[in-house]
């Protein structure tokens, strides 16, 4: 299952249950060094229609076992990667230039809660009964599993995202054609390892790497898969929407966000700005929830920048597998460019850099040299129409701008074409309540950050999506409903 060539790693396809080696390879990049260390299948058409075979071949009998028996395999199924814990956050550190803590404390645990959750709640579905009494009528719904889903997922969150769209497609009896980014496709090729000693019965889950010009489109384009569920660019949702059209393929998309902090002068700071030094510059600010937009009432804001920007110096940058780093690598070299040109183009607009890049050393070991590093960067009075205050950058930059009112605020929040997570600080319970209700936005968090319950809808609003994820929302997207009506 596992090649080797100069030392590097070499992935294979996995379609009906085998490795399948690939006629061509893309190099993958360790971005804490820049170097190529891996070597991920060059998918298109071909592996793309055999997947979809394996998976067509697999659905009726997979769609025919009790909710119970899958919940136990997907159960069975957490337990593994739980056990291999250790050996996944040392594979999606070194893939994906975030630090070991965060592999260790976020991504792998939530990886193996997301099969344990729809595991349990694939059991307390319920479906609608109406009596219509004066026609002699009983009315009942039925949901049965659509078919083959198409599931593409990004580099960011790598094995927690791509399982997030895995385990709720499985959990209702699809199947599944995956495609995780050729940027980060280890964690994903570990899990197929287990899928076996899961019970996964084989074509149930069939993971085809590659891009997304090729093997992403040969997925989306497929006539055979009825659905995709795709996280990423709203650019490529935005193709992805256009060559489904043709099929009327039901589209579940995530997308970015340029997501806004607000706080007010009664917000608790010792509260506030950990945490929104936490949404800024988590996982590298490489996250589509992570606040950039930070807007402070002018009571506090000279307060809160001088403590804010102390704090995001103490922030450690360096070495993904050094436990005491904060910061790890952005993904790639191209990505690290664009992130650094947005803060280029504020500094040519006028707005100040206070920290990070451009303004403090950026200290790495002998190691690390090569890799794509930035440091938390803060940029102040940088004017609302600014790209850095329109467009997402998903790197770790925030901007910081001061405002007077609630009204006003709220307008200057929702400017922007995205609308995925917010954040509100204060202390007022009746103004928390006003200003979430006001924002266009599909999650709003008051006095905290990226606290959740997967019960409840995940998604955005404008350019930031179609459709919601969680308990509920995943059962209804990944099942047919059917009215059926009895007369007695």
């Amino acid at each position: 299952m596992m090649a080797q060539s100069k030392a590097l790693l070499v992935l294979e396809n996995f379609i009906g249950g085998k490795f399948i080696p690939c006629s061509s390879y893309i190099d993958s990049y360790n971005p804490s060094t820049g170097d190529v260390y891996c070597k991920v299948p060059d998918s298109g058409k071909e592996e793309v229609e055999a997947a979809v075979k394996a998976a067509k071949d697999a659905f009726p009998i997979w769609s025919s076992k009790s909710p119970l028996e899958r919940s136990q395999i997907l159960t069975k199924l957490a337990y593994l990667i739980e056990h291999d814990l250790e050996a996944f956050a040392q594979a999606e550190s070194k893939d994906q230039g975030k630090t070991i803590t965060f592999a260790r404390t976020v991504d792998i645990p939530r990886a193996a809660y997301n099969f344990r959750f729809f595991a349990s709640s694939i059991l307390h579905h319920v479906t609608e009964c109406t009596e219509m009494t004066t026609m002699g009528c009983v009315h009942y719904t039925s949901r049965a599993p659509v078919g083959v889903a198409g599931l593409i997922s990004p580099w960011n969150l790598p094995l927690y995202l791509l399982t997030w769209k895995i385990a709720p497609a499985i959990a209702c009896g699809n199947t599944v054609v995956a495609k995780p980014s050729e940027m980060t496709s280890v964690t994903a090729w570990m899990m197929c390892k287990l899928l076996e000693k899961a019970g996964v019965p084989h074509g149930v889950v069939n993971i085809v790497f590659g891009t997304g010009a090729k093997a992403g489109e040969a997925l989306v384009c497929h006539p055979d898969v009825p659905l995709i569920s795709f996280t990423g660019s709203t650019l490529t949702a935005q193709r992805i929407m256009e060559k489904s059209a043709p099929h009327c393929k039901r589209l579940s998309l995530e997308l970015g966000g340029k997501n806004p902090a607000i706080i007010f002068d009664d917000a608790d700071l010792s509260q506030c700005i950990p945490t929104t030094l936490r949404s800024s510059f988590a996982n590298q600010g490489e996250i589509c929830l992570c606040t950039s937009r930070i807007f402070v009432q002018r009571g506090i804001y000279s307060e809160f920048l001088k403590r804010f920007v102390a704090e995001a110096k103490k922030w450690k940058t360096g070495n993904p597998s050094d436990p005491t780093v904060d910061v790890g690598a952005l993904i790639s070299k191209e990505h690290l460019e664009k992130v650094r040109n947005y803060v280029k183009k504020a500094q040519a607009e006028g707005a100040r850099v206070l920290c990070g890049e451009g303004v403090d050393a950026l200290d790495l070991p002998p190691g690390n040299q090569k890799g794509y590093f930035m440091l938390p960067t803060v940029i102040a009075e940088v004017k609302d129409e600014s790209c850095c205050m329109q467009e997402e950058i998903f790197g770790p930059v925030t901007c910081v701008v001061v405002f007077d009112t609630e009204e006003e605020v709220i307008k200057r929040a929702n400017s922007v074409k995205y609308g995925l997570a917010a954040t509100v600080w204060s202390s007022d319970v009746g103004r928390v309540h006003r200003v979430a209700h006001r924002l266009q936005s599909g999650l709003v968090w008051t006095n905290c950050w990226l606290v959740r319950d997967l019960n409840l809808p995940f998604g955005g609003m404008k350019a930031s999506g179609i459709g919601r994820e969680g308990a509920k929302d995943s059962y209804e997207f990944f099942t047919e409903v059917k009215t059926i009506t009895i007369k007695h």
